[in-house]
């Protein structure tokens, strides 16, 4: 496998898994209501699957982020990693009906142009 593709997958994987993570974290506080610092809403939290579901999310974003650090440049490796937050804002709108302002489209532009300018940077660096 090429190192472009082995990126593409990886960054898809980390996005996917992280967006699952994040929607999971949402799910779960639909389940448990809003926080409280109380034994009933902690009960409440802990029985949700959800709230697990999340945790496997972590577990496997980390698993897939350590793999990735082994071979991608850190720099564009870590501002790819934010594409995660675009796509859950998309698909916040899309399951949880969240408002997409153009704040934050114009934030979601913002990051897709920096990781482009990151990988452009690293791709000169790496031809010098």
């Amino acid at each position: 496998m090429t190192r472009r593709k082995l990126y593409a997958f990886g960054f898809a994987a980390l996005m996917l898994v992280d967006t699952w993570t994040q929607v999971s974290f949402k799910l779960a506080t639909h389940h448990a209501g809003e926080f409280a610092p109380s034994l009933p809403w902690l009960r409440a939290a802990a029985a949700t699957p959800w709230l697990y579901a999340a945790m496997a999310g972590y577990a496997g974003a980390f698993f897939i982020w350590m793999t990735l650090l082994e071979h991608a440049p850190v720099g564009p490796a870590f501002a790819a990693s934010h594409l995660e937050v675009i796509l859950v804002l998309f698909v916040s709108f899309i399951l949880f009906n969240e408002i997409l302002s153009p704040l934050k489209l114009t934030g979601a532009v913002c990051i897709v142009l920096g990781i482009i300018l990151l990988s452009l940077s690293e791709s000169e660096q790496s031809h010098a």
